[in-house]
């Protein structure tokens, strides 16, 4: 028996073939590029015939994780990075290809943690939360051994937490915490210093804005670049006061951090929690466990995966 994980992203996609136990039996990455809408569903489902050709009546169930909000009464996605997905019928697509194979989705937020409780560093979890960062910022919330998923499908959406005042119109398509501590953020914000410093004259002037990423500015880091160390600090602080913030909201056992920042921020894991420990309920910030993502990268193909999984075991 074997199941697929997709793990649907703004710029990839991955997919996986998973056996019961977890493991990756094979594996293919590829890029989306500057496809959008039904170019997107497209390159989808084509990867799904293709392991149905494949392994036949092997292939048991199908799990998505997508990014944004996965809708799960209408079997929709909501994916602000993906031109013409307000409302895309992905599940609907995917079992018109399925022959009859159970199709699953969630948000890659609940698919991460689902992957770290299967597999990662949530095993043995009921309350745990995965905090996803990389170009944008959203949060697995796991409670009671479920996730948490809202009156509407858009629980864990904590890139709009509001860590600053006063309001300000850039907050509008990402929100205030996204806005300064994803991985665009920190490039954002290293551009705005760099157009406003003219006096500095470091590795980081020699990155043409427009190609200037968070990788850029962690190396410069590395070299204590002044404007990097500025960032970075600033970033640990907007980190530090969203996980106190969920600390105190949800008391977990774990917080893990993942996503493609965490990465080259996990040495800054300590800094968060010392960050973390002044603004959180004072019990309960000593009584959780900050760690990185047991699966990094694969979270939430792993999650899909359990996705698919959970579907057969309780049919």
């Amino acid at each position: 028996m074997s199941i697929v994980g997709i793990d649907l992203g703004a710029t990839k996609l991955a997919v996986a073939l998973l056996s019961e136990n977890g493991e990756i039996l094979a594996k293919e990455v590829i890029q989306v590029n500057r496809r959008k809408g039904k170019e997107v569903g497209l390159l989808v489902t084509e990867q799904v015939k293709k392991y149905i050709d494949t392994e036949g009546t092997a292939l048991r169930s199908i799990g998505v994780s997508v990014p944004g909000i996965s809708r799960n009464k209408t079997g929709t996605v909501w994916a602000p990075n993906i031109a013409g997905w307000e409302d895309y019928p992905l599940v609907h697509e995917i079992q018109n290809v399925a022959a009859g194979i159970p199709v699953n989705m969630d948000s890659d937020r609940a698919c991460s943690i689902l992957g770290e409780q299967w597999l990662g560093n949530a095993r043995g979890c009921n309350d745990a939360i995965y905090m996803a960062v990389g170009t944008g910022i959203g949060a697995g919330i796991l409670i009671d051994g479920k996730v948490l998923r809202g009156a509407h499908d858009i629980a864990g959406a904590v890139g709009w937490m509001a860590l600053n005042k006063p309001y300000k119109n850039e907050y509008i398509p990402c929100g205030c915490f996204e806005h300064y501590a994803s991985g665009e953020g920190i490039a954002k914000l290293t551009r705005e210093i760099l157009a406003h410093d003219q006096s500095y004259h470091g590795s980081l002037r020699q990155q043409d804005p427009a190609q200037l990423t968070a990788y850029h500015v962690f190396s410069a880091y590395d070299e204590r670049d002044p404007i990097a160390v500025y960032v970075i600090r600033e970033c640990i602080t907007y980190w530090g006061m969203a996980v106190a913030n969920l600390i105190s909201i949800f008391n977990p056992e774990k917080i893990i951090f993942g996503g493609g920042i965490f990465g080259p921020a996990v040495k800054f894991i300590p800094a968060i929690k010392e960050e973390a420990t002044k603004w959180a309920q004072p019990i309960s910030v000593t009584q959780v466990s900050f760690e990185r993502s047991g699966l990094q990268g694969d979270a939430s193909i792993y999650g899909a995966g359990f996705l698919a999984l959970k579907s057969i075991m309780t049919r």
